[in-house]
């Protein structure tokens, strides 16, 4: 059977990395600690390579390749969250130690991954049939950092503010 995992290109952080998304996200644990052999380029003989390690069912790689490439938007792990601890939870801890947040629920941790932190109820709302709901939940979110439910659900309704 063929298995995708999405790989991560840390700079001497894979394994705080790991840890620090292992400890936040049900369903998560680390599989295996890869070390370095003597000849390895960028980590030290027997230092963290790679980490394989799955984070809310899905498998990941992270590896300390050096400094050569730093992570941008163009890459995030999105969360669906069943509430609004959950989205608090994970926004404060994504963000302690460095990260910061960005607009419409996404954030930078403090390795510099992006992250999508977001409600499970609002694909459902922008997929609504009742297309004023859906522009109405659309230009809320648009507005926010880390994202309501409540703010996204009275915006849905047409609840003004």
């Amino acid at each position: 059977m063929t298995k995708v995992a999405t790989c991560l290109w840390f700079n001497g952080q894979a394994e705080d990395a790991a840890r620090l998304y292992t400890s936040l996200i049900p369903d998560s644990r680390i599989n295996s600690v890869n070390r370095a052999a003597a000849d390895n380029p960028s980590t030290a003989k027997d230092e963290v390579l790679t980490i394989d390690f799955t984070v809310g069912g899905h498998d990941l790689i992270a590896l300390n390749g050096g400094p050569e490439f730093r992570f941008n938007e163009a890459m995030s792990l999105s969360v669906l969250c069943e509430d609004q601890d959950e989205i608090d939870n994970l926004w404060t801890s994504l963000t302690l130690g460095g990260g910061g947040p960005s607009q419409c629920g996404w954030l930078k941790d403090k390795f510099g991954v992006s992250w999508q932190i977001v409600p499970k109820v609002l694909p459902e709302m922008l997929a609504s049939s009742d297309q004023e709901a859906a522009e109405r939940a659309m230009k809320a979110m648009l507005e926010m950092g880390k994202l309501d439910i409540r703010q996204l659900q009275e915006a849905y309704e047409g609840i003004p503010a």
